[in-house]
């Protein structure tokens, strides 16, 4: 995960209040801060203007052996390689926009060894809220090589219209279709949902809103339990939620319903 921010200070400071985040600097890099909770590495955070022209969001990013291979299988499946492949820090990145409107990003290059795959976990929970969850899935199995690339090879089962991706067992995503289309804000577009993990997500919240941000919803049941969607003071859309036991595919449970997104 990666925060592109107008003002970086600002941004450090609200999700060091709102999350308890500590930073250092990223890939060495002064203008790019790596987020730490609880002694682990957790997101990172840069300016748009050290993110090539990249507007603020957060953005998923998959690790891919070949940016360029990715980018190419992206373009001859209908998505949009938006930015790049360019050169950042120690390896090489690109941002992407799949056939429905949600963006992300991929990364080829050294992988922080914390920066696993840990679903239901400490840490954070990604979901993709999409249209048409099936096309998706197909896609981004296409384009990135979830269910035939090494190391971490995915699997992919399909529940109650919904998309689970597992690596070794565990639920480390979920694609959800069909709800973005019914969503009553004009402003929520197909996208990559990421879900951050606190001991105390009311509080949390309450601090989000205190510093400038904003509650979007109140709390509901998704993958990993009780979540609340926020907006930071950029506009910036993410949740959180508590932390729980990590999550098995007999585990998960059922994402934000329509008319809370």
């Amino acid at each position: 995960m990666s925060l592109t921010a107008a003002d970086l200070p600002a941004s450090k400071a609200f999700y060091s209040r709102v999350l308890g985040w500590e930073y250092r600097p990223g890939f060495g890099l002064a203008e790019y801060a790596e987020a730490i909770s609880e002694g682990e590495p957790i997101a990172g955070l840069g300016e748009t203007g050290h993110s090539f022209g990249v507007p603020a969001c957060w953005s998923v990013h998959f690790a891919v052996d070949s940016v360029d291979r990715a980018a190419e299988r992206i373009r001859e499946r209908g998505g949009t390689v938006a930015v790049g492949p360019l050169p950042f820090g120690p390896g090489r990145v690109a941002w992407a926009i799949d056939p429905a409107g949600a963006p992300f990003a991929l990364w080829e290059g050294p992988r922080e060894p914390h920066w696993t795959p840990r679903g239901g976990g400490r840490g954070l929970w990604i979901e993709l809220h999409t249209r048409d969850v099936f096309a998706a899935a197909i896609f981004y199995s296409q384009a990135l090589g979830w269910d035939t690339e090494p190391p971490e090879r995915c699997t992919l089962r399909y529940e109650n219209d919904q998309v689970f991706v597992d690596i070794n067992g565990r639920t480390v995503a979920a694609l959800h279709g069909g709800a973005v289309e019914e969503a009553p804000d004009p402003k929520v577009r197909p996208r990559w949902q990421v879900t951050f993990r606190t001991p105390h997500p009311n509080l949390a919240a309450e601090r989000a809103a205190a510093a400038g941000g904003a509650i979007v919803s109140a709390p509901d049941d998704t993958a990993p339990g009780l979540a609340t969607l926020l907006r930071d003071p950029e506009g910036t859309l993410f949740s959180v939620a508590a932390q729980t036991a990590e999550i098995g595919p007999e585990e998960a449970t059922p994402h934000l319903p329509s008319d809370t997104i």
